[in-house]
């Protein structure tokens, strides 16, 4: 059975890059070693991969990535540090300063 991977990079202008991916150590390489120059992280290099979720079903996997993507810089910091009740927090609480879009935005998917 087949493994899908959705990753966060930390990025070195201190950007998140979320993405998803069937092969995850290959893809990783890839975005290190800046094979594709039209990548969003080509330019944003060295990367640290900083979260990991594994899946066997793709739709699940997808689903999740959209689901990162949508989130706020805060929550995605929370998700990094493991900290789900901050997350709650975050959900419920959109008028949280913290809770807002940052100048640096996560994209990209691999």
């Amino acid at each position: 059975m087949k493994t899908y991977w959705v990753y966060m990079l930390l990025c070195a202008d201190d950007s998140l890059y979320v993405g998803i991916t069937s092969a995850i150590e290959q893809r990783l390489g890839q975005h290190n070693f800046g094979i594709d120059r039209k990548c969003y992280t080509f330019k944003r290099r060295p990367l640290r991969l900083v979260h990991c979720s594994d899946f066997r079903n793709i739709d699940d996997a997808i689903a999740w990535e959209k689901q990162l993507k949508g989130w706020s810089r805060a929550k995605k910091l929370a998700l990094i540090e493991n900290d789900w009740r901050r997350i709650s927090e975050l959900a419920r609480n959109h008028s949280d300063p913290l809770n807002v879009t940052s100048n640096h935005p996560s994209t990209g998917s691999g």
